[in-house]
Protein backbone atom coordinates (compact mmCIF):
# COMPACT_ATOMS: atom_id res chain seq x y z
CA UNK A 1 0.00 0.00 0.00
CA UNK A 2 1.31 3.42 -0.95
CA UNK A 3 -0.99 5.74 1.02
CA UNK A 4 1.06 8.15 3.10
CA UNK A 5 -0.22 9.86 6.22
CA UNK A 6 -0.27 13.63 5.86
CA UNK A 7 1.24 15.54 8.77
CA UNK A 8 1.29 19.21 9.69
CA UNK A 9 4.28 20.32 11.76
CA UNK A 10 3.88 23.22 14.19
CA UNK A 11 7.03 25.16 15.15
CA UNK A 12 8.02 28.35 16.90
CA UNK A 13 11.71 28.64 16.04
CA UNK A 14 14.54 27.09 14.04
CA UNK A 15 12.62 23.93 13.27
CA UNK A 16 15.48 21.45 13.47
CA UNK A 17 13.16 18.61 14.47
CA UNK A 18 10.83 19.67 11.66
CA UNK A 19 13.77 19.43 9.25
CA UNK A 20 14.59 15.95 10.54
CA UNK A 21 10.98 14.92 9.89
CA UNK A 22 11.03 16.39 6.39
CA UNK A 23 14.26 14.75 5.29
CA UNK A 24 13.31 11.40 6.79
CA UNK A 25 10.03 11.56 4.85
CA UNK A 26 12.00 11.56 1.61
CA UNK A 27 14.08 8.48 2.32
CA UNK A 28 12.91 5.02 1.36
CA UNK A 29 9.34 3.95 2.01
CA UNK A 30 8.50 6.49 4.72
CA UNK A 31 4.79 6.23 5.62
CA UNK A 32 4.21 9.99 6.05
CA UNK A 33 4.63 13.24 4.17
CA UNK A 34 4.82 16.77 5.54
CA UNK A 35 2.05 18.86 3.94
CA UNK A 36 2.31 21.99 6.09
CA UNK A 37 4.71 23.77 8.43
CA UNK A 38 2.92 26.38 10.55
CA UNK A 39 4.11 28.77 13.23
CA UNK A 40 2.92 31.34 15.72
CA UNK A 41 5.92 33.49 14.67
CA UNK A 42 6.14 34.78 11.11
CA UNK A 43 9.89 35.21 11.53
CA UNK A 44 10.55 31.63 12.67
CA UNK A 45 13.62 30.44 10.69
CA UNK A 46 12.04 27.05 10.20
CA UNK A 47 9.41 28.56 7.90
CA UNK A 48 12.08 29.65 5.40
CA UNK A 49 13.62 26.17 5.47
CA UNK A 50 10.23 24.57 4.81
CA UNK A 51 9.48 26.97 1.96
CA UNK A 52 12.86 26.20 0.39
CA UNK A 53 11.88 22.52 0.46
CA UNK A 54 8.64 23.27 -1.37
CA UNK A 55 6.39 22.70 1.65
CA UNK A 56 3.37 24.92 2.26
CA UNK A 57 3.80 27.28 5.21
CA UNK A 58 1.48 29.30 7.41
CA UNK A 59 2.15 31.87 10.12
CA UNK A 60 -0.24 33.59 12.50
CA UNK A 61 1.13 35.60 15.45
CA UNK A 62 -0.69 34.98 18.70
CA UNK A 63 -0.21 38.44 20.21
CA UNK A 64 -3.51 40.05 21.13
CA UNK A 65 -5.53 36.88 20.54
CA UNK A 66 -7.19 34.54 22.97
CA UNK A 67 -5.68 31.05 23.12
CA UNK A 68 -8.83 29.58 21.60
CA UNK A 69 -8.92 32.08 18.72
CA UNK A 70 -5.28 31.49 17.83
CA UNK A 71 -5.71 27.73 18.04
CA UNK A 72 -8.70 28.02 15.70
CA UNK A 73 -6.61 29.90 13.12
CA UNK A 74 -3.84 27.30 13.28
CA UNK A 75 -6.30 24.43 13.12
CA UNK A 76 -8.02 25.90 10.10
CA UNK A 77 -4.70 26.00 8.25
CA UNK A 78 -4.01 22.39 9.26
CA UNK A 79 -7.38 21.25 7.96
CA UNK A 80 -7.02 23.24 4.76
CA UNK A 81 -3.74 21.39 4.14
CA UNK A 82 -5.55 18.06 4.50
CA UNK A 83 -3.40 16.87 7.41
CA UNK A 84 -4.27 13.64 9.19
CA UNK A 85 -1.92 14.33 12.13
CA UNK A 86 -0.39 17.31 13.91
CA UNK A 87 3.22 16.97 15.02
CA UNK A 88 4.56 19.57 17.46
CA UNK A 89 8.25 20.36 16.99
CA UNK A 90 9.34 23.12 19.30
CA UNK A 91 5.92 24.76 19.27
CA UNK A 92 6.06 27.00 22.32
CA UNK A 93 2.36 27.36 22.95
CA UNK A 94 0.10 25.65 25.46
CA UNK A 95 -2.89 24.47 23.45
CA UNK A 96 -6.53 24.83 24.49
CA UNK A 97 -8.23 21.70 25.79
CA UNK A 98 -10.86 21.71 23.04
CA UNK A 99 -8.22 21.82 20.30
CA UNK A 100 -6.29 18.95 21.87
CA UNK A 101 -9.41 16.84 22.36
CA UNK A 102 -10.46 17.28 18.73
CA UNK A 103 -7.10 15.82 17.70
CA UNK A 104 -6.94 13.16 20.40
CA UNK A 105 -4.74 10.31 19.22
CA UNK A 106 -3.61 12.34 16.21
CA UNK A 107 -1.31 14.91 17.83
CA UNK A 108 2.28 14.09 18.86
CA UNK A 109 4.98 16.03 20.69
CA UNK A 110 8.63 15.55 21.59
CA UNK A 111 9.82 16.52 25.05
CA UNK A 112 13.47 16.80 26.21
CA UNK A 113 13.33 14.46 29.21
CA UNK A 114 12.64 10.85 30.07
CA UNK A 115 8.97 11.26 30.86
CA UNK A 116 7.31 11.10 33.30
CA UNK A 117 10.37 12.84 34.75
CA UNK A 118 10.66 16.62 34.38
CA UNK A 119 7.52 17.76 32.66
CA UNK A 120 7.53 21.40 31.59
CA UNK A 121 10.63 23.61 31.23
CA UNK A 122 14.30 23.51 32.30
CA UNK A 123 14.44 19.75 31.93
CA UNK A 124 18.21 19.45 31.47
CA UNK A 125 19.06 21.66 34.45
CA UNK A 126 16.66 19.67 36.62
CA UNK A 127 18.14 16.33 35.54
CA UNK A 128 21.69 17.52 36.26
CA UNK A 129 20.71 19.04 39.63
CA UNK A 130 19.05 15.75 40.62
CA UNK A 131 22.27 13.84 39.96
CA UNK A 132 20.65 11.67 37.29
CA UNK A 133 22.90 9.39 35.25
CA UNK A 134 20.90 10.08 32.08
CA UNK A 135 18.78 12.72 30.45
CA UNK A 136 16.96 12.03 27.24
CA UNK A 137 13.97 12.67 25.08
CA UNK A 138 10.43 11.27 24.77
CA UNK A 139 7.84 11.24 22.02
CA UNK A 140 4.32 11.25 23.43
CA UNK A 141 0.69 11.78 22.52
CA UNK A 142 -0.64 15.21 23.41
CA UNK A 143 -3.37 15.43 26.05
CA UNK A 144 -4.88 18.41 27.87
CA UNK A 145 -2.53 17.73 30.80
CA UNK A 146 0.95 19.03 29.97
CA UNK A 147 3.44 16.34 28.88
CA UNK A 148 1.21 13.61 30.33
CA UNK A 149 0.12 11.66 27.25
CA UNK A 150 1.11 8.09 26.42
CA UNK A 151 4.85 7.79 25.79
CA UNK A 152 5.47 6.23 22.39
CA UNK A 153 9.28 6.14 22.33
CA UNK A 154 12.33 7.33 24.29
CA UNK A 155 16.10 7.65 23.94
CA UNK A 156 18.42 7.87 26.96
CA UNK A 157 21.40 10.23 26.77
CA UNK A 158 24.17 9.96 29.39
CA UNK A 159 24.97 12.92 31.62
CA UNK A 160 28.76 13.25 31.79
CA UNK A 161 31.03 15.01 34.26
CA UNK A 162 31.04 18.75 33.66
CA UNK A 163 27.79 18.77 31.71
CA UNK A 164 25.84 22.01 31.64
CA UNK A 165 22.21 22.34 30.60
CA UNK A 166 23.48 23.66 27.25
CA UNK A 167 25.93 20.84 26.56
CA UNK A 168 23.39 18.19 27.54
CA UNK A 169 20.74 19.88 25.41
CA UNK A 170 23.00 19.73 22.35
CA UNK A 171 23.46 15.97 22.70
CA UNK A 172 19.79 15.38 23.42
CA UNK A 173 18.91 17.31 20.27
CA UNK A 174 20.96 14.84 18.22
CA UNK A 175 18.94 12.04 19.78
CA UNK A 176 15.70 13.87 19.05
CA UNK A 177 16.53 14.10 15.36
CA UNK A 178 16.94 10.32 15.23
CA UNK A 179 13.97 9.44 17.43
CA UNK A 180 11.19 11.72 16.20
CA UNK A 181 10.99 10.64 12.54
CA UNK A 182 11.08 6.97 13.51
CA UNK A 183 8.45 7.35 16.22
CA UNK A 184 6.14 9.34 13.95
CA UNK A 185 6.58 6.80 11.14
CA UNK A 186 5.78 3.89 13.45
CA UNK A 187 2.75 5.62 14.93
CA UNK A 188 1.08 6.71 11.69
CA UNK A 189 1.61 3.26 10.16
CA UNK A 190 0.50 1.24 13.20
CA UNK A 191 -2.68 0.25 11.33
CA UNK A 192 -0.45 -1.93 9.13
CA UNK A 193 1.25 -3.60 12.09
CA UNK A 194 -0.14 -7.12 12.81
CA UNK A 195 1.01 -7.04 16.45
CA UNK A 196 -0.72 -3.71 17.09
CA UNK A 197 -3.91 -4.83 15.36
CA UNK A 198 -3.97 -8.13 17.25
CA UNK A 199 -3.56 -6.38 20.60
CA UNK A 200 -6.47 -4.02 19.85
CA UNK A 201 -8.59 -6.97 18.74
CA UNK A 202 -7.62 -9.06 21.76
CA UNK A 203 -8.71 -6.31 24.16
CA UNK A 204 -12.16 -6.24 22.60
CA UNK A 205 -12.66 -9.99 22.16
CA UNK A 206 -11.59 -10.89 25.68
CA UNK A 207 -13.85 -8.20 27.15
CA UNK A 208 -16.84 -10.36 26.18
CA UNK A 209 -18.15 -12.77 28.86
CA UNK A 210 -16.37 -16.10 29.38
CA UNK A 211 -13.99 -15.75 26.43
CA UNK A 212 -10.50 -17.11 26.02
CA UNK A 213 -7.78 -17.07 23.39
CA UNK A 214 -6.56 -20.27 21.75
CA UNK A 215 -4.47 -20.70 18.63
CA UNK A 216 -6.08 -22.55 15.72
CA UNK A 217 -4.25 -23.52 12.52
CA UNK A 218 -1.54 -20.98 13.29
CA UNK A 219 -3.92 -18.10 13.90
CA UNK A 220 -5.07 -16.45 17.12
CA UNK A 221 -8.61 -17.61 17.85
CA UNK A 222 -11.17 -16.51 20.42
CA UNK A 223 -13.61 -18.92 22.06
CA UNK A 224 -16.63 -18.60 24.30
CA UNK A 225 -17.59 -21.27 26.81
CA UNK A 226 -15.61 -23.69 28.92
CA UNK A 227 -13.51 -26.73 28.05
CA UNK A 228 -14.41 -28.88 25.06
CA UNK A 229 -17.82 -27.26 24.83
CA UNK A 230 -16.25 -23.89 24.02
CA UNK A 231 -16.76 -22.58 20.49
CA UNK A 232 -14.75 -20.21 18.33
CA UNK A 233 -16.42 -16.92 17.45
CA UNK A 234 -13.47 -15.03 15.91
CA UNK A 235 -10.05 -15.54 14.37
CA UNK A 236 -7.24 -13.09 13.69
CA UNK A 237 -5.38 -13.86 10.48
CA UNK A 238 -2.26 -12.22 9.11
CA UNK A 239 -2.73 -12.61 5.34
CA UNK A 240 -4.85 -15.77 5.64
CA UNK A 241 -4.35 -18.55 3.10
CA UNK A 242 -2.77 -16.37 0.46
CA UNK A 243 -4.98 -13.31 1.03
CA UNK A 244 -2.85 -10.18 1.03
CA UNK A 245 -4.53 -8.36 3.92
CA UNK A 246 -4.71 -8.68 7.72
CA UNK A 247 -8.19 -9.75 8.74
CA UNK A 248 -10.71 -10.61 11.42
CA UNK A 249 -12.84 -13.66 10.63
CA UNK A 250 -16.31 -13.76 12.17
CA UNK A 251 -19.57 -15.64 11.62
CA UNK A 252 -22.37 -14.29 9.44
CA UNK A 253 -25.95 -15.53 9.31
CA UNK A 254 -25.10 -17.64 6.27
CA UNK A 255 -23.93 -17.66 2.67
CA UNK A 256 -26.51 -15.15 1.45
CA UNK A 257 -25.30 -12.47 3.85
CA UNK A 258 -21.64 -13.37 3.25
CA UNK A 259 -21.99 -13.06 -0.52
CA UNK A 260 -23.92 -9.80 -0.24
CA UNK A 261 -21.27 -8.23 2.01
CA UNK A 262 -18.44 -9.25 -0.32
CA UNK A 263 -20.28 -8.03 -3.41
CA UNK A 264 -21.40 -4.70 -1.93
CA UNK A 265 -18.21 -3.78 -0.01
CA UNK A 266 -15.20 -5.64 -1.46
CA UNK A 267 -12.86 -3.05 0.06
CA UNK A 268 -14.00 -4.17 3.52
CA UNK A 269 -15.12 -7.81 3.28
CA UNK A 270 -13.92 -10.97 1.55
CA UNK A 271 -14.75 -14.68 1.54
CA UNK A 272 -12.02 -16.59 3.42
CA UNK A 273 -10.62 -19.53 1.46
CA UNK A 274 -10.71 -21.93 4.42
CA UNK A 275 -13.70 -20.68 6.46
CA UNK A 276 -15.92 -19.09 3.82
CA UNK A 277 -17.81 -22.27 3.00
CA UNK A 278 -19.15 -22.22 6.57
CA UNK A 279 -20.44 -18.66 6.32
CA UNK A 280 -17.49 -16.90 7.95
CA UNK A 281 -16.59 -13.50 6.53
CA UNK A 282 -13.20 -11.80 6.48
CA UNK A 283 -13.11 -8.17 7.65
CA UNK A 284 -10.02 -6.32 6.41
CA UNK A 285 -8.28 -4.72 9.40
CA UNK A 286 -5.26 -3.02 7.84
CA UNK A 287 -7.14 0.10 6.77
CA UNK A 288 -6.34 3.60 8.07
CA UNK A 289 -10.09 4.35 8.27
CA UNK A 290 -10.97 1.20 10.21
CA UNK A 291 -14.00 1.72 12.45
CA UNK A 292 -13.23 -0.11 15.70
CA UNK A 293 -16.84 0.37 16.78
CA UNK A 294 -17.88 -1.72 13.78
CA UNK A 295 -15.29 -4.36 14.72
CA UNK A 296 -16.70 -4.50 18.26
CA UNK A 297 -20.22 -4.93 16.89
CA UNK A 298 -19.14 -7.85 14.68
CA UNK A 299 -17.29 -9.50 17.57
CA UNK A 300 -20.33 -9.29 19.82
CA UNK A 301 -22.66 -10.52 17.10
CA UNK A 302 -20.42 -13.49 16.29
CA UNK A 303 -20.01 -14.20 20.01
CA UNK A 304 -23.80 -14.23 20.47
CA UNK A 305 -24.21 -16.72 17.62
CA UNK A 306 -22.25 -19.44 19.46
CA UNK A 307 -22.39 -18.46 23.15
CA UNK A 308 -24.42 -20.54 25.62
CA UNK A 309 -28.00 -19.38 26.08
CA UNK A 310 -27.40 -18.53 29.73
CA UNK A 311 -24.90 -15.88 28.59
CA UNK A 312 -26.84 -14.45 25.66
CA UNK A 313 -29.99 -14.27 27.78
CA UNK A 314 -28.23 -11.91 30.18
CA UNK A 315 -27.18 -9.62 27.33
CA UNK A 316 -30.65 -9.73 25.76
CA UNK A 317 -32.13 -8.54 29.06
CA UNK A 318 -29.51 -5.80 29.32
CA UNK A 319 -30.27 -4.65 25.76
CA UNK A 320 -33.92 -4.17 26.66
CA UNK A 321 -32.90 -1.47 29.09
Amino acid sequence: MTDKAKIAVLISGAGTNMAALVYASRIGDCPYEVVLVASNDAQAPGLALAAAEGIATFAHPHKGMTREAHDAAMEDAVRQAGADYIVLAGYMRILSDDFVERWQGRMLNIHPSLLPLYKGLDTHARAIAAGDSHGGTSVHLVTPELDAGEVLAQVRVPIVTGDTPHSLAERVKLAEHQLYPRAVAEYVSRWRNPAWLLERLRERALALPETSEQESFGSAGFRVGEGKSGKYFAYFSDRPHGHERIALLVKTSGMDELNALVEDQPETYFKPAFYGASGWVGIILDRPDLDWGDVEAWLQRSWRSVAPKRLTRMLDIADEF
